[in-house]
Order: structure tokens, then C-alpha cells, then sequence
């Protein structure tokens, strides 16, 4: 897990430089990174769908917010049933149900061999 950790912080970190440099694309495409990193462990999961909530909020992109608002209340439910859909980026402009491919890089660190 230690390695799953710093690979999320990681992520964030990237977000943050983007969000700084206002290169929103960049911002968001390692935000998505993140989420997908955090959803073995709740904690993070729910940090990613805060700093998306933010981010959002900050854009005014308020479908973005809402969607991050009902993906911050599932989140727990779905660790609790197990029903955590891999690779899934977390935003709103896609399912909050759907698996979605792992990114090749990122396999490693979930322990994932192949894309679910």
C-alpha cells in the first residue's frame, strides 16, 4: 500500500503544478490518475472526489460539482459492498458505476496485470 501512496500524493502533486501553471486539461487528466489510484483505500478516494470537488468549484463547472458531491456520499457505500469500479476516473461526465481501463502505467502499482 505504501507504494500505491506515494504514487497517489504523486498525482496530486502533478495536479497541484498544473492547477498552478492554469492548464486545467493537465489538472484534471491527474486528478482522474489520482481517483483511480485512491479507490483500494477510502480515505483517499474521498480525498480525490474532495479535490475534484474543489477544483470544480474553483472552475465553476457546476455539473462537475454536483456529480463530485454524489460520488463523495457513494464512495463509502461502494467500499463497503465492494462495488468499487476499477480504472474508473471519477468524474461526472462518466458513470460512477462503470469499470473502465487501467492506464498501462499505472497497472503496476494496483496490481493490476491486465486492464479490467
Amino acid at each position: 500500500m505504501k507504494q500505491l501512496e506515494t504514487a497517489y500524493w504523486a498525482e496530486i502533486g502533478a495536479f497541484r503544478q498544473a492547477r498552478a501553471g492554469q492548464d486545467a486539461a493537465d489538472a484534471w487528466h491527474y486528478l482522474e490518475r489520482a481517483h483511480i489510484l485512491s479507490q483500494q483505500i477510502l480515505r483517499l478516494h474521498l480525498h480525490a472526489h474532495a479535490v475534484m470537488l474543489i477544483f470544480a468549484i474553483s472552475r465553476r463547472e457546476w455539473r462537475e460539482a454536483r456529480g463530485q458531491v454524489l460520488r463523495l456520499m457513494l464512495a463509502p457505500l461502494g467500499a463497503l459492498l465492494g462495488r468499487i469500479p476499477l480504472g474508473n476516473t471519477g468524474r461526472a461526465s462518466v458513470s460512477a458505476f462503470v469499470p473502465m481501463s487501467i492506464p498501462e502505467e499505472l497497472r503496476h502499482v494496483l496490481g493490476q496485470e491486465q486492464c479490467k
